[in-house]
């Protein structure tokens, strides 16, 4: 078989295994922070901002990852694409959020470098922030209205000037 489509479905469960416990222990190997990162969260969470990941990644994945990098410690929620009946765009994983820290999701901003995180800042109602670096060409996102994302910043510290 080519590991197409026509697999058994334990075949793929097994691959899927292999795959997760793999990508589990090689998971920060080469994986460091955006400049400023670590720097800009202790900033956030000394004004008293509370802070969540919200992430499509598996959560465990998520949380080791963070923990690996030392950064685990600023988030007071973190939720994987496996925690929530939906993931992004959907906006349920913000909407779960902002009930979770007491507030309405126009209260919370939404900082993601992807569509699915600016469909699901939309949807909800968040206003909506875009790194101009990481997964996509955020850029390319602003040409259409449903991924124009309220903010665009170059540079994570950039934050500090936006809460």
């Amino acid at each position: 078989r080519d590991g197409d489509a026509d697999a058994p479905p334990a075949e793929h469960a097994e691959a899927y295994r292999y795959f997760t416990a793999y990508y589990l222990e090689h998971l920060s190997d080469k994986t460091r922070p955006y400049p400023q990162v670590p720097e800009t969260l202790a900033a956030l969470q000394q004004r008293g901002i509370a802070l969540a990941v919200i992430t499509n990644k598996n959560e465990a994945h998520a949380k080791q990852l963070l923990a690996d990098l030392d950064l685990a410690h600023y988030f007071a929620r973190i939720y994987g694409g496996d925690s929530l009946a939906e993931k992004k765009p959907s906006p349920l994983p913000l909407t779960i959020t902002a009930a979770a820290f007491g507030i309405t999701p126009g209260e919370m901003l939404m900082v993601g470098d992807s569509a699915n995180d600016i469909l699901a800042g939309k949807a909800a109602g968040c206003p909506t922030v875009a790194v101009t670096y990481g997964y996509a060409d955020v850029r390319a996102l602003q040409q259409t209205p449903a991924t124009r994302a309220d903010y665009l910043i170059d540079q994570f510290a950039e934050l500090l000037t936006l809460v």
